[in-house]
C-alpha cells in the first residue's frame, strides 16, 4: 500500500480526507475525545515538514438526518469550527477555517494558502451530495488541492464523494495517510498473522450487530468470549431464565446455530457464567448477582459477575493475539462498569507479557480511553463501523484510485 512516505510534498497543496467526527460537549462545544484528531497529526505534519500546505475535509455527525424542530439543519451543533482550536493546539499551527466546503470563499482560502499553512473546510455532510457519492460534488472538492490523501479509515466503509469518488480527479497524485496504513497493518496482524492462541472478545447490546464478525471469527479464533447484552440472547436460546434482560427474540435460532458452528469448528465460545443484575436500568437500582441461567423475573443482567470475569481473564492471559470489540456491560454507569474495566485490565496484563492486542473502535476504544489504558494495549482503532466490516471480510469502498481497502 502506498502512503505519504512514498511522496515528497514540497510545494504541494494536499487535500486530506480526515475523520474528525469527534464527540463534542453539548453546552461548551469543546472536543471531549481528541483521539481521531491526534491520529491524523503525523500525516499532516509529514506533509508540512516536506514544505507542503494542507486542506483538511471531514464530516461531523449526520446533520441532514438530525434536523431541528423547524426542519432546518443545526449548523452550530454540527460545525467543524468547534475542532479548530484543538487541531491547532495538536499541530502547533494556527488552523484556518472555511465556513463552507464548496463556496467561493472556501476556494479563495485554499488557493491562497502558503506552504506550511493548514485550512479546515466546514462539514461535508451539510451537503446531501457527500453521502450520495455525487461525482460533480467530488469534482468540486478536488479543486481544493493538487494532491489527494485519504486518511479517514472511519469512513472507508462508506461510498461517499470525499472517499470513494474523489480520487479519480487526482491522476498519479493520490495516496493513503498513516491512519489508513496503520489500521490495515494492525488489522492484518489479527486476521492474517495471528499468533495462537487467538481470542476474540465480543460485547455490546445485540447479536444482530455482530453476526458476520462472529461467524468470521469462528473460522479464525481459538476462543470467542461473549459479553454485554448480546449474551442473554444466547442464554435464552439455550433454555435459560434471563428475567428482564435484553434479548433479541428473533435471533434465538441464530444464536443456537452460532454455538453449534463454533463447536463443529473447534472454536471455544465462552458465555459469562454469572452477572451483576439490577431491578431496573438505572445506576441507582437495587443490585444483586446470580448465574445467567437463573435470573429472576423483574431483574436484568447489566454487567459481568465475578466468576465470568475470572473465567474470561484466564483465557485472555494465555492468549497471544486478542481482538476486543464491544463492552462487557453498561460501562457508562459506574455500578456496571467493573466487568469492562477488569477485561481491559486483563488485556493490558496480557499485552505486557507479549500478546498483541487490538481494541476495535467504538465503545471499546471509548472504554480504554476512559480508563486511561489506551497506551498499554498494542493498538486502538479509530474506525468502529469500518473495522467491523473489514473483519466481516467485506471490501471497503474508500480508496485511492485503483488502491482499494480490501481484506480476505
Amino acid at each position: 500500500m502506498n502512503t505519504v512516505d512514498n511522496f515528497n510534498f514540497n510545494n504541494k497543496r494536499a487535500l486530506i480526507r480526515v475523520d474528525f467526527n469527534v464527540p463534542i460537549d453539548k453546552k461548551t462545544f469543546a472536543v471531549t475525545d481528541d483521539t481521531r484528531i491526534k491520529a491524523a497529526v503525523p500525516t499532516i505534519k509529514k506533509i508540512l515538514a516536506d514544505g507542503g500546505a494542507v486542506v483538511l475535509m471531514s464530516h461531523l455527525g449526520r446533520p441532514l438526518k438530525k434536523l431541528k424542530e423547524d426542519g432546518t439543519v443545526d449548523y452550530e451543533k454540527h460545525s467543524l469550527k468547534h475542532v479548530v482550536k484543538r487541531t491547532s493546539e495538536l499541530l502547533g499551527v494556527d488552523v484556518k477555517f472555511a465556513t463552507d466546503c464548496v463556496s467561493d470563499e472556501a476556494f479563495n482560502l485554499s488557493a491562497s494558502l502558503k506552504m506550511g499553512e493548514v485550512l479546515l473546510l466546514e462539514n461535508l455532510r451539510f451537503y446531501k451530495e457527500e453521502e450520495k457519492g455525487n461525482e460533480e460534488f467530488a469534482k468540486k472538492l478536488s479543486a481544493h488541492g493538487n494532491f489527494y490523501v485519504n486518511d479517514a479509515f472511519g469512513t472507508a466503509h462508506r461510498a461517499h464523494a470525499s472517499t470513494a469518488v474523489i480520487a479519480q480527479f487526482f491522476h498519479g497524485a493520490k495516496t493513503f495517510g498513516y491512519v489508513m496504513a496503520n489500521e490495515i497493518k494492525n488489522a492484518d496482524k489479527v486476521m492474517k498473522q495471528a499468533q495462537k492462541p487467538f481470542t476474540a472478545i465480543m460485547g455490546g447490546a445485540k447479536v444482530s450487530d455482530k453476526i458476520l464478525i462472529i461467524e468470521n471469527m469462528i473460522d479464525k479464533a481459538d476462543y470467542i468470549l461473549i459479553g454485554g447484552g448480546m449474551a442473554y440472547t444466547f442464554f435464552k436460546a439455550m433454555g435459560g431464565q434471563i428475567g428482564n434482560s435484553l434479548v433479541e427474540e428473533d435471533k434465538l435460532d441464530l444464536a443456537k446455530q452460532l454455538l453449534e458452528k463454533a463447536k463443529a469448528k473447534g472454536c471455544q465460545m465462552l458465555l459469562p457464567a454469572d452477572s451483576i443484575i439490577a431491578d431496573k436500568f438505572d445506576n441507582d437500582a437495587q443490585l444483586s448477582s446470580c448465574e445467567n441461567f437463573e435470573i429472576p423475573q423483574g431483574w436484568m443482567g447489566l454487567d459481568l459477575g465475578k466468576k465470568a470475569i475470572y473465567d474470561f481473564r484466564e483465557v485472555i492471559l494465555k492468549s497471544k493475539t486478542i481482538l476486543w470489540n464491544g463492552p462487557m456491560g453498561v460501562f457508562e454507569m459506574s455500578n456496571f462498569a467493573n466487568g469492562t474495566i477488569e477485561i481491559a485490565k486483563a488485556i493490558v496484563e496480557a499485552t505486557s507479557k507479549g500478546a498483541f492486542s487490538l481494541i476495535g473502535g467504538g465503545d471499546s476504544a471509548a472504554a480504554v480511553n476512559q480508563f486511561n489504558m489506551a497506551d498499554k494495549v498494542s493498538y486502538v482503532s479509530t474506525g468502529g463501523g469500518a473495522l467491523l466490516e473489514y473483519f466481516e471480510g467485506k471490501e471497503l469502498p474508500g480508496h485511492c484510485g485503483g488502491d482499494r481497502v480490501t481484506f480476505s
